[in-house]
Order: C-alpha cells, then structure tokens, then sequence
C-alpha cells in the first residue's frame, strides 16, 4: 500500500475542496507513491509527534492540523515548524493534513461533537458555498440517452436526496467543419444542422474530472462543446458546525457542567445566564466566533466553540448561550475519528492514535 491509497480514502470523507481557500490541506510532506510502514494519526505534528512516529515504525502522519501553514521561505531549524520539518523529511516521514476539509465534511470534526454530546436531528450550521457546479452540453438526440446515463454514473445530477437529475431542451445545433475535420455527422466543409439535446446537470465540484472524462469518453462529437458554471446555491450537506438537540432539556448551569465533563476541559469560559432552558445546541470545532450569528439565526439556545474574545461575549445579548471550551478541546475528539475511520479500510495495517497531547495550554 502506498500514500496515495490512503489519501485517495482520506478524501472520501475529507476531499480537498472541502477546504477553504486560506488553508493548507493534503500531503504536506513526502511523496504519493511512497510505501505506508504504519499510519500515526494527531492533532497537531510536532517534533515528539515525529519521535512517536520512529517508534511505532509509522512513515505517514495523519495530522488534523497543518505544521506548514504560511510559506516557508527558509529551512534552517531556527522555528519549531522548520524543526518539525526538517525532521519529517530526514526520517523519510511524510506528512498529510485535512483541517479545513474535514472542519466542512458532514462527518467531519462537528458530527464528531455531536457524537460525544448526544446532540440529535443534527444539520449543518453554515452550509457552504463554491461547492455546486453545472456542466451544459449539447448532443444528438439519438445519443442523450446515453450520455446522461454515463453522468449520471459519473455522479453528476445528484440534488440531495435526489439523483439522476437533468433540465433537457430539444433544439437545432449548427456547424461546419473545416478541412482539418472528421464531423461524426454531416461533411467537412459544408454547414451541417443536427437535432440536438441540450442536457443541464448540477455536480459536486469534487466530481468535476471524472464528470469530464465521462462526457469526453461517451460524446459522439470530434469536438464537444460545454460549459461548466459555479453556482450560488449552498450544499446542505457540506459546511462549517453543525446543529442539534439534547434528548432533554437542561438549565444552563446543568449543560455547562455537562459540558465541562463530556468535553474534558478544565475550563469553560461562558456568556451571562439568561434563565434559558438548553435544548438546541450549535458547536464547531476550533475557531469559531465568526459563527455566532448563525448559531443565533438557527434558533440555538447554546453555541460550543472556541477562542472567543472579550468583546465578541457581548453577541450573545441575552439570547443565547456562548461557551468557549477551548480549541484543542473542542477538536480533540477528531484524531479518534480519523482512527476509526482509516481502520475500518485498512484493518490488518498499524493505524495508531498518537497517544501525545499537543494542547499549547494549560491551566492552573
């Protein structure tokens, strides 16, 4: 087994254009077609990380964290990214983060605090954008059975919990070839009119290539025209935090308690009570104050996230709850979800959970 085929599954659960544009995602180090010894999963990848990598025989690092995030204009040791690096690479030790990827997936780090809260009826929170596609194109009528069939298997037409979805309009196409071509229908040289399909379906920009390559492989056409639009529809399914409830209600306290335990943090820092009864519940890992506002929007009663600052407490106003658990904690649960999901695919390989913990923070 080589990187790449653990990649390749990674992003069945994570695919990179989950991400967003500021990140840095995917093999940060090493090569693709290297051969996996063991695989270490992490939050972070730090230079005990890489110890407890040549321990274990493990040459794959699934970080959830980037090590490398700016550009590194300089390798020479003299930061704690640099040395990480540097000793990745000396020990043939590659290095493959999914953040941002695996922050939007569905499954992703907020299913994954749903999990660990008992939060039910779960949805995505901030659906994202950017990610829904529509490919037009135009054939003849005899062959727009065929075609279709062929993006469909391609994964294209899928809306929701719907597939095999297509807008189909029936016209006249027009050409003419010149002395350089081999027109399927009509004569080179002369103007040629064709009954013509003209077939709309919507994709996941993750499918674009093999959308591509199904079209290019079953078109009759030498030359097959084509366009392919980025929509402003919002998927459903793909997006930053998550949404849910509690099977029964709490008084704020009794959550914040709860909250403190389940997570396991030793501190909680939250907004002014406002004698409300917690049911409804938004989290997302990591960073997560710009979310305010939709987790207030949604009707949440709570919103769990991290590194809130003091001004942004005030956004509550008395509508909700805020908790910042603190950003290893709120994330800390996502390398057993990489664990989990790798060994279910690769169950007689050595994926092992980094038994190191890299929160920066600690309290007294």
């Amino acid at each position: 087994m080589i990187i790449k085929d653990v990649t390749n599954y990674l992003e069945k659960l994570a695919p990179l254009n989950y991400a967003e544009d500021f990140d840095n995602v995917g093999l940060l180090v090493g090569n693709y077609n290297t051969t996996v010894t063991g695989i270490l999963v992490t939050l972070d990848t730090l230079e005990e990380t890489i110890d407890e990598a040549i321990a274990n025989k493990c040459n794959l690092i699934i970080s959830f964290h980037p090590i490398i995030f700016g550009g590194l204009k300089k390798l020479n040791g003299n930061s704690y990214v640099e040395r990480v690096v540097l000793k990745a690479i000396k020990n043939d030790i590659a290095i493959y983060a999914t953040h941002t990827a695996l922050d939007n997936s569905k499954n992703g780090v907020s299913a994954k605090m749903c999990e660990v809260l008992g939060l039910e009826n779960n949805k995505i929170l901030i659906p994202k954008k950017g990610i829904i596609k529509k490919l037009t194109t135009y054939v003849p009528l005899t062959n727009a059975d065929e075609l279709r069939a062929a993006l469909f298997s391609a994964n294209a037409g899928n809306i929701g919990n719907y597939d095999n979805c297509s807008f189909n309009t029936d016209g006249i196409g027009t050409y003419k070839g010149n002395e350089d071509s081999n027109p399927t229908l009509g004569e080179k040289g002369k103007n040629h009119s064709e009954k013509e399909t003209k077939i709309s379906v919507i994709f996941e920009s993750k499918n674009e290539a093999s959308i591509l390559k199904a079209l290019q492989k079953n078109h009759p056409y030498e030359e097959v025209a084509y366009e392919i639009v980025t929509t402003e529809n919002v998927h459903q399914n793909i997006g930053m935090g998550m949404i849910g409830e509690l099977p029964t209600a709490m008084n704020e306290k009794e959550f914040l308690l709860y909250l403190k335990k389940t997570m396991k943090t030793d501190c909680v820092r939250h907004s002014n009570f406002i004698n409300k009864k917690i049911k409804k519940v938004a989290v997302l890992g990591g960073s997560g104050s710009f979310a305010i506002s939709n987790a207030k929007r949604a009707g949440a009663d709570a919103y769990v996230s991290a590194d809130f600052k003091y001004h942004e407490f005030f956004k509550a106003e008395n509508k909700i709850l805020l908790a910042d658990i603190g950003h290893y904690e709120s994330e800390q649960f996502t390398k057993n979800l990489l664990v989990d999901y790798l060994t279910k695919k690769f169950s007689n390989f050595a994926v092992i959970l980094s038994e190191k913990s890299t929160n920066p923070i600690y309290y007294i």
